[in-house]
Order: structure tokens, then sequence, then C-alpha cells
């Protein structure tokens, strides 16, 4: 065996040899690199993900109630319905314009306005302490308007209008959903979908 073996070296340094040059050969001409792990994750379909800078906040509108508290002055704290302009009443203030802002945005126009001619440094908090109604209308048990529960999706919302009726489509149902730049859009939603406070849900008949 050990003299077989050096007549056979020879030939398999070559074979090494040739096949390195080969590997070489083809990287050069045709430019093909190996791909690394994050080159393949970045090609796969279910690697996208939402960024949370697309997150929409809630922005107020009709028929909501906020909770205001200006701290330290009881007389400005309280309740605000949203009436039919958008808009709330305060003692001092009158008329504040609040439809299509968020919370937030509700906190920083009370204060300038009572910062303009009332408060020195205001201090003002406003939550949604009622959020306005839903509609659900079509084959329900009781169609109509009902209070709107943070979260809640289609098919809590076909369960409080006291469920389908027999000829009820139950896989999918519309949605008209009202925005506060005054425009709407018709959604084709599933019953686990999210609700929103004042959208109209259309449950409709089947064909078979």
């Amino acid at each position: 065996m050990s003299r077989i073996f050096p007549k056979k070296l020879p030939s398999i340094l070559l074979l090494v040899f040739a096949s390195f040059l080969f590997t070489g050969c083809v990287n050069s001409s045709s430019g093909w690199k190996p791909k690394s792990v994050n080159s393949y994750v970045k090609q796969a379909p279910n690697a996208k993900y939402q960024p949370a800078s697309s997150y929409r906040p809630y922005t107020v509108g009709q028929g909501d109630r906020l909770q205001v508290r200006v701290f330290g002055e009881p007389t400005l704290t309280g309740e605000y319905a949203v009436d039919g302009s958008g808009v709330i009443s305060m003692p001092l203030l009158r008329s504040v314009s609040v439809a299509g802002l968020t919370t937030r945005q509700v906190e920083r126009t009370i204060a300038s306005r009572l910062r303009q001619k009332f408060l020195r440094n205001p201090n003002v908090s406003v939550e949604i302490r009622t959020f306005r109604p839903f509609f659900i209308l079509g084959e329900v048990t009781r169609s109509g308007q009902y209070p709107y529960v943070d979260g809640m999706d289609v098919q809590t919302a076909v369960a409080i209008a006291g469920g389908y009726t027999a000829r009820a489509r139950r896989s999918k149902v519309k949605v008209t959903r009202k925005y506060s730049n005054g425009t709407s859009r018709t959604l084709i939603l599933r019953k686990t979908a999210v609700l929103m406070p004042g959208d109209t849900i259309l449950v409709e008949e089947r064909f078979f």
C-alpha cells in the first residue's frame, strides 16, 4: 500500500488544482458570489412588517364624550360632548373645535386658548370618556345604534345586536367608515376584524 500511494499522489494533486482553477473561472466570469443569510431573510415574503410610524392614533369625532381636566380649575374640569359641528362648549372658552384631533392635540388647543386670556400656565389633560356609537343593519336580530366598546370586533358587534338571522351571510360584512376629513370608505371585513367608533356595519343576506 505504501508503494502504490506515492504513484497516485501527483494525479490527486492535479485534480485538486484543477478544481480550484475551475471554481476561480466560474466566479470571475459570471460575477457570482455566495449570498449571506441576511440577503435571503430580506427577500422572504414573511419578513415584511408594518412600521409603528404608520399607526394612526384615534381622532375625536361627533358623538364622543371627552373628560377634560384643567388642574386647579374645578369650574373648567368636566365631561363635554362633541356636537354635530365637531365642537365642545366649555366655560370661558365657549366653543372649541376638536373634530379630527387626537386627545393630545385637544389638550394643546385648550391650553393655548386658556393661556391667551385666562391662565398663565394651564395644565390640561383630555381622555375619551365615551366613544361615539356604532350602527349595525341588515340580517341581525336587532339592528340599530349601540355604544362602542374599545377594541371590539365584528363578531362582538353582531352579538350585541342579538346575533345573526337565519338568512345572514356570516363570513364577511360590509363596513362603512367615516374619516375626520369628511370622506368615507366601504370595507369588506371578516368577523374577527376590529371596528372603529362610528362604523356602520351591514350584514348581508346569503344567496344559498
